[in-house]
């Protein structure tokens, strides 16, 4: 597909997930990213939408250019544990910024055994949605 608009790209399966995960090299990358990734999320569209026109039951395929999701998730994370120390900290609660339900299973995952912060989700319909980093309650002796 993006032969067929003119860039040089060599796509390999994704190395972290090689059944799903399509990996993009290219001299173009930032091009092919976009602003923000709005780009990148734009072209993930497109390949799924093209393969489910073929196989209505396939998988979904993430796709990454020169690993920039990977290094976006990365560093999301890391912002969102130095937030979830000053929960720690405080035991103020904090209310993230929305993100989209890919985003927000990361950070549930990062927290599900963190025995101190909790996170919580609403179960609105919306598409982006806030979590909220809370302090875990401690469990008495003998509850």
């Amino acid at each position: 597909m993006l032969g067929y608009l003119g860039f040089v790209v060599r796509v390999e399966p994704d190395a972290n997930q090689p059944e799903s995960g399509l990996q993009v090299f290219t001299e173009e990358a930032n091009t092919l990213v976009g602003r923000r990734g709005d780009r990148l999320e734009d072209i993930q569209y497109l390949v799924n939408r093209l393969i489910q026109a073929h196989e209505p039951k396939a998988p979904r395929v993430r796709v990454d250019i020169e690993h920039y999701r990977s290094m976006k998730e990365d560093g999301m994370l890391e912002e969102i544990r130095g937030l979830a120390e000053r929960v720690r900290a405080s035991g103020r609660p904090i209310k993230l910024d929305p993100m989209n339900s890919y985003e927000r299973r990361m950070v549930h995952s990062a927290f599900k055994d963190d025995p101190d912060v909790a996170t919580w989700s609403p179960d609105d319909r919306g598409r982006l949605k806030r979590i909220t980093l809370v302090r875990r309650r401690k469990a008495k002796d003998g509850e």
